[in-house]
């Protein structure tokens, strides 16, 4: 019976044909085992047949020559657009002036020591309130993100006071410190504290419980998950955060500067404005950009470092 049986499933051309297909897929490429085949979604594939594919698939890298090709563009693009309009006369050198002007008014500025001395004074200021603005925001949001009765208790007031523009405490803050460097570094320390302890706070939150539970089920004290587990996990988003917020701090000095101020790029920009002097407010739009994008390549080689195994 049993040998009927065997003969009646090994002639049964269903069975032949699909242990066929099951060889088949078996010896396919893509496949690294036998029992567990490692699937390559057809879209993705379709998307390596071309370049334009490969530049608009998802998450998927490009070409050293295309990514190079694109960085250069993303400023030669603009710069180009600027030069052509004003060769082109398009618009009044009142209003957009040409390139090469910027650049002499930069380096008149340069020359004359004032872009420097303005340049340093917003930058002790940036890294004055935004330091403060750290060490509250991230011991507050860690612990926000690991024990919920913190979060309980700091979450709704710093939820609401997150929505009060900044810039509306200034004539309060010259009323309380005068107009001394208090009330600048004092702006910033609000335009930043809150939002970057409720960003820190959700990092931590995203910390997967799997690693706490083993952690404990080790033997870890909770000084020790904290130390080990948590923070370490959580710095890479920290520094993220940071990067985020340390351009809000440049919004909230120039903010600062052009209200009540002796020196300062916000100042230069206020002082250039009054002789309109579009060129030396460009100059130091452009020496705030160039400063601030080394703050931010600082941060991430920082995260880099620090976040190796982070994506």
């Amino acid at each position: 019976m049993s040998a009927a049986t065997g003969d009646a499933v090994t002639n049964d051309p269903v069975s032949a044909a699909t242990r066929d297909t099951v060889t088949k897929d078996r010896a396919a490429p893509g496949r690294t085992g036998s029992r567990r085949p490692v699937w390559d979604p057809l879209p993705r594939r379709a998307s390596r047949n071309s370049l334009g594919g490969r530049l608009l698939a998802i998450r998927e890298p490009i070409p050293d020559t295309a990514r190079r090709l694109l960085v250069a563009a993303s400023v030669l693009v603009p710069l180009a657009l600027w030069m052509a309009l004003s060769a082109a006369g398009a618009v009044r050198e009142e209003f957009l002036p040409a390139p090469s002007a910027v650049l002499s008014a930069g380096l008149d500025m340069l020359r004359t020591g004032q872009l420097f001395e303005d340049a340093w004074a917003s930058i002790s200021r940036v890294l004055i309130g935004f330091g403060i603005a750290v060490a509250i925001s991230v011991p507050l949001g860690t612990a926000m993100g690991t024990f919920l009765a913190a979060r309980a208790a700091f979450e709704p007031v710093i939820g609401l006071l997150r929505y009060l523009p900044a810039s509306a405490f200034i004539p309060l803050l010259i009323i309380w410190l005068g107009l001394g460097e208090a009330a600048k570094i004092t702006v910033i320390v609000i335009g930043v504290v809150f939002f970057n302890t409720l960003m820190t706070a959700d990092v931590v939150r995203l910390v997967p419980p799997q690693l706490i539970d083993v952690s404990y089920t080790l033997g870890a004290r909770r000084s020790e998950v904290l130390r080990k587990v948590i923070l370490p996990h959580a710095l890479p988003g920290m520094i993220d955060a940071m990067r985020v917020n340390a351009a809000a701090a440049w919004n909230f000095v120039v903010i600062a500067e052009l209200i009540a101020a002796t020196s300062g790029l916000g100042y230069r920009i206020t002082r250039a404005q009054r002789f309109l002097q579009t060129d030396d407010i460009f100059a130091v739009l452009v020496v705030i950009g160039i400063i601030g994008l080394g703050i931010d390549v600082g941060l991430r080689l920082l995260r880099a470092r620090v976040g190796r195994w982070a994506a």
